[in-house]
């Protein structure tokens, strides 16, 4: 039974110790190589001592068009293969590596990686447990003289020959601060270098080979396939190795990031950072809606229940319309069917599929698929004629599959997008109706991710989806509550939001001056008051003089009076 994983936590694996368990897949070591005779001379002495069976080890070095032409040295391993790629490009010279492979496990190897003696080992212990794993070594970046080829072979321990070094310091903070890749599992991916990291060759299978049109950054753009594919990254710290020398990178970081991220923002949805536009296209989107079915109006059957040209676009515009710009949409139906009627086309028993593939056929947003209960088949190309278009390259994170005639909401998608994000699971069902003879009537949020991950790892019998809430979780919401009705609302168009947003700014910036008149009158009032308060200390101190001087007066009079009578009673004595 294949083990089960959760999101990234390989935490739930338990590998053998070294030296203590008996393999017995075979692994394929492909080292693509450019010049550096001398290097590589020492990555195959290398590779030559180490601890995992001869019998079940094969290196492949590709010469990627050297001059002079690398030679395969007296000390190598036995099953040591020189493949040509004279088209220059490490993408092209891995991809020749990668088909002259026969390994169940792939292991990449740079030419300038020199491997401790229980590298291999290390990381093929992992593949024993578990056949979905990507395994990535830690590196050290030494500038020590390059030793002979025999001392590196004879070495216990690299360290005598290569220390002082510097660790790969990214790939250490990486796995550091997402305590060792399992509680950030979208972002795992990254740990995919090329220097010394070993792949299940399913993966690949699954995945694809190199991606010959980037200029940099494929190590992480095939990371991103291999999760997509399924994959669980695992940081090996037994795997060690010494890079001969700092990376490119280490010497020019600022530039080649400059161009890596030109190319790989298109490729790598993930990034969303990358992605700062507010509304272009990508190569791949992180967000594919699957429309359908699409068989015409009151068509039932082998075509499903009946959805017409109406129903049909009042979900695609609105998907379209959404505050998901990096969006595609794949409108399911029996397209290989349709065909021009030049004669009658109002009695054109597909009318209902020529027009939704007519009105569509010029938005490069939307596309056409044969019907597929699950896998999604290109439809030929518009006009139907030829053979089948061929599949595009890396799968999107998200696909949301939708009926036809119901509509989200403006920000439907984005909000069930934060929600399968935020929670990490592998499917979120918005429930839009049941009864009344249909059943239960469900728009389904997948992560491609868990779903591939669920398809290795399911039982036999098993449903995948099943599968996905053991490995990922899943959660069923209401689809009213997120905006999903079976009616068409008005769209806001670009022109209309762009009118309303500037209405608001207008709007707050009169309430802003209104605000500031309004301080500003509170401030005089605040003034007035203190005249006011002061005024009315000077009244009461003024009122008390009054007061004072009334009191002594009428202290005089009482005494004048009081004079005027005592000299009047001595004058009649």
């Amino acid at each position: 039974m294949t083990a089960r994983i959760t999101g990234n936590d390989y935490r739930s694996l338990t590998p053998p110790e070294l030296g203590a368990w008996t393999p017995s897949l075979r692994v394929s070591v492909v080292v693509p190589a450019y010049g550096g005779q001398d290097k590589l001379d020492l990555v195959l002495a290398g590779l030559a001592g180490q601890t995992y069976p001869a019998g079940l080890t094969e290196v492949v070095v590709v010469d990627n068009g050297s001059e002079p032409p690398l030679r395969l040295p007296e000390l190598r391993p036995a099953s040591t293969r020189l493949v040509v790629c004279p088209t220059p490009g490490r993408a092209h010279a891995r991809n020749a590596g990668l088909a002259a492979a026969t390994g169940d496990v792939i292991h990449w190897l740079d030419s300038d990686v020199v491997l401790d003696r229980r590298s291999v080992e290390a990381h093929m212990r992992w593949h024993h447990v578990a056949p979905y794993l990507v395994v990535t070594g830690y590196l050290r970046f030494t500038p020590a003289e390059l030793p002979g080829p025999r001392e590196v072979a004879e070495a216990d321990d690299l360290a005598e020959l290569f220390e002082p070094a510097e660790p790969h310091a990214w790939l250490v903070d990486l796995i550091e601060r997402t305590d060792g890749l399992t509680d950030n599992p979208h972002r795992a991916f990254s740990l995919h270098v090329g220097g010394a990291t070993s792949v299940n060759a399913a993966l690949f299978a699954q995945a694809g080979p190199m991606d010959t049109e980037l200029i940099l950054g494929q190590d992480t753009e095939m990371g991103y396939r291999l999760a997509q594919a399924g994959a669980v990254f695992v940081p090996e710290p037994l795997a060690r190795a010494f890079h001969l020398g700092p990376t490119m990178r280490m010497r020019d970081k600022a530039p080649i990031d400059r161009v890596s991220h030109a190319f790989v923002a298109d490729r790598i949805p993930s990034y969303r950072w990358l992605r700062s536009h507010p509304a272009r296209q990508w190569k791949v989107p992180y967000l594919e809606v699957v429309v359908g079915p699409a068989g015409g109006p009151g068509r039932a059957g082998e075509d499903g229940p009946g959805y017409g040209y109406d129903e049909v676009r009042a979900t695609v515009d609105a998907v379209l319309a959404g505050t998901v710009p990096d969006v595609v949409v794949t409108v399911t139906g029996p397209w290989d069917r349709v065909r021009a009627e030049g004669r009658a086309p109002l009695r054109n028993p597909d009318l209902d599929l020529v027009l939704i593939r007519g009105h569509y056929a010029h938005e490069g947003r939307v596309r056409f698929a044969l019907d597929s209960p699950r896998a999604v088949r290109m439809a030929p190309p518009y006009p139907a004629e030829g053979g089948e278009a061929p599949e595009t390259g890396a799968a999107p994170p998200y696909r949301l599959r939708l009926p036809a005639g119901w509509v989200p909401g403006e920000d439907s998608l984005a909000r069930l997008l934060d929600l399968a994000g935020d929670g990490g699971y592998g499917l979120v069902s918005a429930l839009l109706a049941e009864g009344s003879g249909e059943g239960i009537v469900a728009a389904r949020l997948e992560r491609t991710a868990a779903f591939a991950r669920a398809a290795i790892v399911r039982r036999e019998g098993e449903d995948l989806d099943d599968a996905v809430e053991d490995t990922s979780g899943v959660l069923w919401v209401d689809g009213e509550t997120y905006g999903f009705l079976p009616e068409a609302g008005p769209i806001t168009g670009r022109r209309g939001a762009y009118r309303a947003r500037t209405e608001a700014q207008a709007e707050i910036a009169r309430l802003a001056k209104e605000n500031e008149r309004l301080r500003a009158q509170v401030t005089r009032w605040r003034d007035e008051a203190g005249r006011w308060r002061k005024s009315a200390v000077e009244l009461r101190r003024e009122v008390g003089g009054l007061r004072r001087e009334l009191a002594a007066a009428r202290k005089i009079v009482q005494y004048g009076l009081l004079s005027s009578v005592k000299r009047a009673i001595i004058r009649r004595r």
